[in-house]
């Protein structure tokens, strides 16, 4: 497995995303078998997995830590604090997003996730009205006491990035990001190559739509995010098809599944970008993880490039309508 840097963490070139083993994207595994899941990933190289307390919440913290106990001091365990208050937070003497609140979802964290540190701690979304220097002033405290090892925000824009790095210096920035979301190429991503920040991608096969599995007639329920996602549409999805034959395309010229091409055309842009994929049986993590395997010359990839500008998105995924659709301040990602 290759290896990249967040800032100055090391991990895999692609990262496991663990939201899925508890919610988000219907039936989920059975609790040994996400254990048994995540362990293989991590046989076959994978050393970064991704939770947060809003996954459940806070049943996919307390299952991640169960997976990774026997190799944790191997791997890259990162975490996100919700600044809206999550059920069961509603009795906290302080507004969520305070320093002494921001501290004790912390230690609650680690007590779930069954370790002293974490690795990377996002700021999970960054409310228009905060103040990211503040926040960024607390997470600094955390470093210096051996809590977390660096710390990061989601879906952030370039001025709270740049207002927050001034202060304590972000590891990396953890956004939606694929083929086709592409929002943070104008500003976000140039700004963490300039500034030497790590960015790692959520929902880099788009909720799966670019692995090519799901057309217009499947059917979304419940929980399951795609639901309320306005790319799985059924107009969206036949709109969007002229994209799935893009990719079927170059990939058949590579060798590859249309997933692998999607995760390698992200690999090959830039250096210090990871996708966390999520991966919940054994084919799509040898799949997922097989990505780094798919390489492009200038060329190839040049080629791909154009033929992706070519093509329109239809739909797109917000946190506005996931929350209005699932009646819940859950933030799936």
């Amino acid at each position: 497995m290759q290896t990249r840097k967040l800032r100055d963490i090391e991990v895999s070139a692609v990262g496991m995303g663990c939201m899925g083993f508890s919610h988000g994207y219907g039936a989920i595994p059975t609790e040994a078998e996400s254990i048994r899941l995540m362990q293989k990933a991590f046989d076959l190289g994978c050393t970064l997995y991704d939770t947060a307390e809003v996954y459940g919440p806070f049943v996919n913290e307390e299952l991640v830590g169960k997976a990774v106990k026997p190799f944790r001091d191997k791997i890259i365990l990162t975490t996100k604090f919700m600044p809206a208050t999550l059920a069961g937070q509603d009795t906290w003497d302080e507004p969520k997003l305070t320093r002494s609140s921001l501290r004790r979802a912390l230690e609650e964290s680690l007590q779930r996730l069954q370790t002293d540190y974490v690795d990377i701690y996002y700021e999970h979304r960054v409310p228009l009205d905060s103040n990211p220097e503040e926040i960024a002033c607390w997470m600094g405290e955390l470093i210096k006491e051996g809590k977390i090892r660096g710390w990061g925000q989601s879906q952030s824009t370039e001025g709270q990035i740049r207002k927050a790095h001034a202060v304590t210096p972000l590891t990396a920035i953890q956004s939606e990001y694929s083929m086709m979301e592409r929002m943070f190429e104008k500003n976000v991503i140039p700004a963490c190559k300039e500034l030497g920040i790590g960015f790692v991608a959520f929902s880099p096969m788009a909720s799966g739509f670019l692995s090519g599995r799901y057309d217009a007639s499947n059917e979304y329920k419940g929980d399951d995010v795609r639901r309320v996602i306005t790319r799985f549409a059924k107009e969206n999805v036949l709109a969007n098809m002229p994209l799935l034959d893009m990719l079927e395309h170059f990939a058949r010229q590579k060798g590859a599944t249309k997933a692998q091409l999607a995760l390698a055309w992200m690999l090959h842009g830039n250096d210090f970008i990871v996708p966390i994929p999520g991966m919940r049986s054994d084919a799509r993590i040898e799949e997922n993880l097989g990505a780094t395997d798919v390489t492009f010359t200038d060329e190839e990839y040049a080629a791909l490039q154009a033929a992706l500008a070519k093509i329109t998105i239809h739909g797109n995924r917000t946190d506005e309508d996931i929350q209005r659709g699932l009646g819940s301040v859950k933030t799936h990602d």
